[in-house]
């Protein structure tokens, strides 16, 4: 059961869509002729059963919920409610973008600390770390000279 449209069928989920017009309009408190309305309009678009009758999914009905308070109690006109509606999807789809760079980042981390271990476990034992400032570099001499008679 979800809180925003009542019981749903086993099995279905937010995005299934179930509700014959009739119910998505009780369900929402919306008038059938304003849900085809806000079809057409491409507010909310339902699925549609193989007969071509409109199908609300318990997201349809929040959606639909959604609408009707932006316009009612906020008094956006419907070319604004469906420019929010848009750009609510847009964010939404761009922080779903963010969540799969940041995995991919993640594992190309993780994919770079092990390959920096498997080339750890590779050096030679026997070599030590020496500190550069107590390093002198021998130069031989330059040969003498010998006088010229």
């Amino acid at each position: 059961m979800t809180e925003d449209s009542g019981p749903l069928p086993p099995g279905a989920g937010q995005d299934t869509p179930v509700f014959v017009i009739s119910i998505a309009a009780e369900l929402s408190g919306l008038h059938a002729q304003t849900l085809r309305s806000y079809d057409r309009l491409g507010l909310v678009s339902p699925g549609r059963s193989p007969g071509g009758g409109r199908r609300y999914s318990a997201r349809d009905i929040a959606l639909l919920r959604e609408v009707q308070r932006l316009s009612q109690e906020e008094g956006v006109n419907l070319a604004g409610v469906k420019r929010i509606i848009e750009l609510e999807q847009l964010v939404d789809d761009l922080k779903a973008r963010v969540a799969e760079l940041h995995e991919e980042l993640s594992a190309a981390h993780a994919a770079a600390e092990q390959a920096a271990s498997m080339v750890h476990q590779t050096y030679r034992r026997d070599l030590v770390p020496v500190d550069r400032s107590a390093v002198v570099v021998w130069q031989p001499r330059q040969p003498r000279r010998k006088p010229q008679d």
